[in-house]
């Protein structure tokens, strides 16, 4: 037995009537007798009761009236999964993104997405920008904000913001916590904390060439990995650090943060493998593309 039996025994226990089953099948009465004489004499069990006037259903009967509604419920609901899914209407989207940017783009695309797309569950991953690299082209990750690296023709990518570094420090650094703007002569004999190149090369090759323009060399005693270790470090009076503006909207009550002269300029953007297999991938660098701002 297949689907195509459970439906002319629906009919037929629906309707209560050979005729009106029948036609509801789009067929004939004799062969659609035949196809429920075959179903019973298939489960070797009597599940109508009928003769000339009368059809009703055995106890047997009902019982299997209600698994079939139940097994033709889930059969149908999978047939329109599938192809929402195909369409990107439904199933799911593997999300990365840098820690910093959920002070930025991130919630908005998520929100965006999530009213466009109610049925893909999105699974959201932060990420250091070197391991986001690394699981797009592994195809651990569908899509992620992160640094722009350069060229990449295995991916595209959708600019949404261009973001400036500020500088923070504790606000009782003296002097540089009276200036209005900081160069890199003022920092010249600073303690610097910076993210490592092997976890965010963009980010230092960003703060090394902010230096390196005015021949300095910048002073780096420490070097974690994650943006927000390095804030709290620069609170505990470590030193200072460049780093992203979104970031700075939200530091503690003993930092501040200065802008910079001529401040580094980094381009965060939503990439995804131009071979990907998921069709739910462009909704959202679609959504991406709305949500562009200029800088920050």
């Amino acid at each position: 037995m297949d689907t195509r039996h459970m439906r002319y025994f629906m009919a037929l226990a629906e309707t209560l009537h050979f005729g009106r089953a029948a036609e509801r099948m789009n067929m004939s009465q004799p062969p659609f007798s035949r196809q429920i004489a075959m179903i019973e004499h298939t489960l070797g069990v009597k599940l109508f009761e009928r003769n000339s006037r009368n059809v009703a259903l055995t106890p047997a009967g009902k019982h299997f009236m209600k698994d079939c509604r139940n097994v033709l419920g889930q059969f149908e609901e999978a047939c329109r999964d599938v192809r929402l899914v195909a369409n990107g209407m439904k199933g799911e989207l593997r999300f990365g993104f840098m820690m910093h940017a959920a002070h930025s783009v991130v919630p908005q695309l998520v929100q965006r997405y999530a009213e466009a797309r109610p049925d893909v569950r999105l699974v959201l991953d932060e990420r250091t920008p070197t391991e986001i690299d690394e699981m797009l082209v592994a195809g651990t990750l569908d899509a992620a904000v992160t640094f722009d690296c350069g060229y990449a023709p295995h991916l595209q990518t959708v600019l949404l913001v261009r973001e400036r570094l500020r500088i923070i420090m504790r606000k009782d650094h003296h002097p540089l916590a009276a200036v209005g703007q900081i160069g890199p002569e003022e920092l010249r004999e600073e303690k610097v904390i910076a993210a490592p190149a092997a976890t965010a090369p963009a980010l230092r090759s960003a703060i090394n060439s902010y230096f390196s323009a005015r021949g300095i060399v910048p002073h780096v005693v420490l070097e974690p990995r994650l943006q927000h270790t390095i804030i709290q470090l620069v609170a505990k009076g470590l030193g200072v650090a460049l780093i992203p503006s979104s970031l700075c909207t939200e530091l503690g009550t003993g930092l501040m943060s200065r802008a910079l002269t001529d401040a580094p300029q980094l381009d965060v953007v939503l990439r995804a493998p131009i071979t990907t297999k998921n069709p739910a991938v462009s909704t959202f660098m679609e959504i991406g593309k709305s949500i562009q701002q200029v800088s920050l």
